[in-house]
């Protein structure tokens, strides 16, 4: 990059003095719990991919030759569509809280029956990619397709349009002007950088970012280092909540909470979400919601200047 060009990051964001987020009800914290859902979505030769997924499991991938299918973690996959959904449902049914979808189109397509279930319980859905890959991997008219394939399923299969996009880790240099040129998105989640909602110019349009976190997110239990058990997890949420739930009776904050089917529904793990759960409900200025709320909330209340 020339020393003459301006460096394309912000390091500064609010800089030490963010705005009052206002949140509903005068709560002091905005808590959104997302579930991904990935699986039928992964790289894997079965669906025509040159390797296996190696991530995200319980076991580490990467042993089978090339061109042969790697039944252990499609197995693994296939425990978050079939069973793990379910028991991550009836804990948030149970307590009457919402809750977000990261949506992989494919993999909602693949699974017709919970994706009815998440729909009916007034899950809303965000774009979570096409299929479960690396958006920096494809040409920029590939990526156009794959949001407008990945807009136009979710919208068929749950009967609204994703109005965020959340990328697998990372977006690629095009990603965010290939959503404002799509049209319709509120937001993106595509950043980790701070912990309230912020706008961005994007061909001279505003566009919101309502950045994701990757360490209050059960994405640790298959990316060492990362949790060894479910206490671990508990921990780290309680410590972050109570946090940021301190912090809120001067500036109040958003905490994102990352779950995926495969990860958390495994029934050590999703004793201590329902544990947390709880946590979050004895608390009464908690607004917990769904990203769309937040979106909408920050849309009306700090438009862009």
């Amino acid at each position: 990059m020339p020393e003459s060009s301006p460096y394309p990051r912000d390091m500064i964001g609010y800089g030490g003095e963010p705005p009052q987020a206002a949140w509903p009800g005068g709560a002091r914290i905005a808590v959104n719990f997302v579930l991904n859902v990935e699986e039928g979505s992964e790289t894997s030769v079965l669906h025509g991919d040159d390797r296996n997924e190696s991530g995200l499991s319980e076991a580490v991938g990467g042993r089978h030759p090339a061109g042969e299918r790697d039944l252990g973690i499609e197995s693994l996959y296939e425990y978050g569509s079939r069973a793990g959904v379910w028991r991550i449902l009836g804990l948030f049914r149970d307590r009457g809280l919402p809750f977000t979808v990261y949506a992989c189109a494919q993999a909602l397509e693949r699974n017709p029956v919970s994706t009815r279930a998440l729909a009916e319980y007034g899950c809303d859905f965000a774009g979570h990619g096409w299929r479960w890959i690396n958006h920096f991997e494809l040409s920029e008219a590939e990526e156009r397709e794959h949001i407008a394939r990945a807009a136009a399923t979710i919208e068929r299969l749950t009967g609204a349009p994703p109005a965020g996009w959340y990328c697998r880790y990372a977006p690629s240099p095009n990603t965010r002007r290939l959503l404002v040129e799509h049209g319709g998105f509120l937001y993106d989640s595509d950043a980790y950088n701070d912990d309230l909602p912020y706008w961005v110019a994007v061909e001279g349009e505003p566009h919101l970012i309502v950045p994701y976190a990757l360490d209050t997110n059960d994405v640790k239990f298959g990316a060492p280092p990362g949790y060894g058990s479910g206490e671990d997890f508990f921990r780290h949420l309680i410590d972050s909540f109570d946090q940021l739930y301190e912090e809120g009776a001067e500036t109040p904050k958003m905490l994102s909470i990352g779950m995926h089917q495969r990860l958390v529904g495994r029934p050590g793990r999703a004793r201590a979400l329902a544990r947390f759960l709880d946590h979050v409900k004895a608390h009464d200025r908690a607004w917990v919601c769904n990203r769309i709320d937040i979106a909408r909330h920050w849309h009306a209340t700090h438009p862009p200047a």
